[in-house]
């Protein structure tokens, strides 16, 4: 195993911690300088490197937080320990939200500093074996049949130049195949162009595909090439093509035909050699017989068909593409990557994905923000998913609790999502109270809404302490957004939440959000 190293100018702290990882049987380096380390790092091969590096913040010649700063920008798998004394506590907290695996103040309990450096050390150990894993993966995952038939799809697409229509729910990956079409084909030093053509206004959508001269209309000031153009030797993307304007899927169906096409305002025929890749999340056969949708060129972009399931028919890939979004979350925002816990993991699994993998996707960047600690409990998750499924995985329809006539909604009062009890009938007084307020005030909307249903179901279920449990869930979230919002710098949080310094360090604390 590589070696613990241990960077501190107090040469006493360096014995004490080298001596009890010795007993421990973990490996060690000591350092007194942050310079001498990171020569060490540019010098030592990848099998030298260190396992952790616990470092001090305050020492002659460099600073812990430099060198924090300096060590993840070019290791940012490492877990770096920070040493602080207590009036380092502010700077070892700014640094653990910069991307500090924990920090350690001192004086330090000996045995709780070994397991902290345990811990360090087995999760190193697990990040190296995800990064294999991560690194050995395609650019697309996935281990369910239906997506095993996708990828043998287009193994056999692989030395083609044949028109493929992808088809599936939004948010299912359709541009990924395509990507992985084109990557894959005779076309790959060619370049992929895509464009979604219900994104673009109807008049704008005709220059967008095929250019215009200059002069064409109001605007245009020079000769703009279009996307075919663009694409020419390589793959064009037409993503939400059912929704393409009549009048120009004659265009399209021309150029599918001959490659020939002219530019928006021009005279003389342009000539592209390009592959065209189709995706759409409707049903063509039925547009075109409602007469919106050309049948020729149905039939001409329907050569090969892939469909892509939908994230609620492949559950069991949602635990391997939560751990890959969690990962590559946190290396867009340059933070350590959250694991999941097997709870959370489960109560994922059972929910339903209506946006499919697009919104898991979202649900992790959310959680990487948003999560309180590095470990995602069930209680973590956005009340999308914490209160849109049942202990049993069906999804539960969200019923209003404020109406003008309580009587006759009494029966429709939501289920707890975490007890599975109805709630009782002492809560039909509130329910004529929440009643009354809405007729005095007006329903509510939004996150007021669903913060009134999440209290009326604890009420119900009897969970004593309702008052504090919402309090500090609805502050927990509030400091969160602000740090997130602000990079983890807490006097400016303070300023746009409108409170002052001390408090946002008091509640911090309170809430165990360090």
């Amino acid at each position: 195993m590589k070696p613990i190293w241990i960077v501190d100018d107090d040469q006493s702290i360096r014995f004490v911690l080298e001596k009890a990882l010795l007993r421990e049987h973990l490996p060690t380096r000591s350092f007194s300088n942050p310079r001498d380390v990171l020569t060490a790092l540019s010098t030592a091969a990848d099998d030298e490197g260190p396992q952790i590096l616990v470092s001090d913040i305050r020492m002659p010649g460099g600073s812990g937080l430099d060198l924090l700063e300096k060590v993840k920008a070019k290791h940012p798998g490492l877990p770096v320990i920070i040493m602080t004394a207590f009036s380092d506590l502010d700077s070892a907290v700014s640094a653990f939200q910069g991307g500090a695996f924990e920090y350690l103040p001192k004086p330090f309990d000996l045995p709780k500093a070994v397991e902290l450096i345990r811990r360090a050390v087995e999760e190193s150990q697990r990040e190296e074996v995800a990064e294999e894993r991560m690194a050995e993966s395609p650019e697309m995952l996935g281990q369910a049949p239906a997506m095993q038939d996708v990828f043998r799809a287009i193994g056999r697409l692989s030395q083609s130049n044949v028109t493929v229509m992808i088809t599936g729910e939004s948010g299912s990956g359709k541009e990924l195949v395509a990507r992985a079409l084109h990557k894959h084909s005779p076309r790959a030093d060619g370049p992929f162009v895509a464009i979604n053509t219900a994104a673009i206004p109807k008049d704008l959508l005709e220059s967008e595909l095929f250019g215009h001269e200059r002069g064409a209309f109001t605007g245009a000031q020079t000769m703009r090439r279009g996307r075919f153009e663009q694409a020419d030797g390589g793959t064009l993307f037409l993503d939400e093509i059912g929704d393409m304007p009549f009048e120009l899927q004659t265009r399209l169906l021309r150029v599918l035909s001959d490659g020939h096409f002219y530019r928006v305002g021009g005279h003389s025929a342009v000539k592209s050699n390009v592959r065209v890749i189709a995706a759409t999340h409707q049903n063509l056969e039925q547009r075109v017989k409602d007469g919106v949708f050309r049948e020729d060129l149905f039939h001409r972009l329907n050569v090969i068909r892939l469909r892509l399931p939908a994230l609620r028919e492949r559950k069991e890939d949602v635990a391997m593409l939560t751990r890959h979004f969690l990962q590559q979350s946190a290396k867009q925002l340059g933070v350590e990557p959250k694991r999941i816990s097997d709870s959370a993991l489960t109560w994922l699994e059972g929910f339903s994905f209506p946006g499919n993998v697009r919104q898991l996707e979202n649900i992790c960047h959310w959680l990487t923000v948003m999560a309180p600690a590095q470990v995602i409990e069930r209680k973590d998750l956005p009340p999308e998913v914490s209160l849109g499924r049942a202990e049993t995985g069906e999804p539960l329809v969200a019923k209003p609790v404020l109406t003008a006539a309580p009587e006759a909604q009494l029966k429709d009062v939501p289920l707890d999502a975490h007890a599975h009890a109805p709630v009782s009938h002492e809560s039909e007084d509130l329910s004529h109270v929440l009643a009354r307020a809405a007729a005095a005030h007006g329903p509510l909307e939004g996150w007021e809404a669903e913060l009134e249903t999440e209290a009326v179901a604890l009420l119900g279920s009897g969970q004593p302490e309702v008052w504090d449990t919402l309090t500090r869930r609805f502050e927990s979230r509030l400091i969160l957004a602000a740090l997130a919002n602000t990079k983890g710098r807490r006097i400016e949080a303070a300023q746009k939440l409108g409170i002052g310094r001390n408090t946002i360090t008091r509640k911090i604390q309170e809430l165990g959000l360090e």
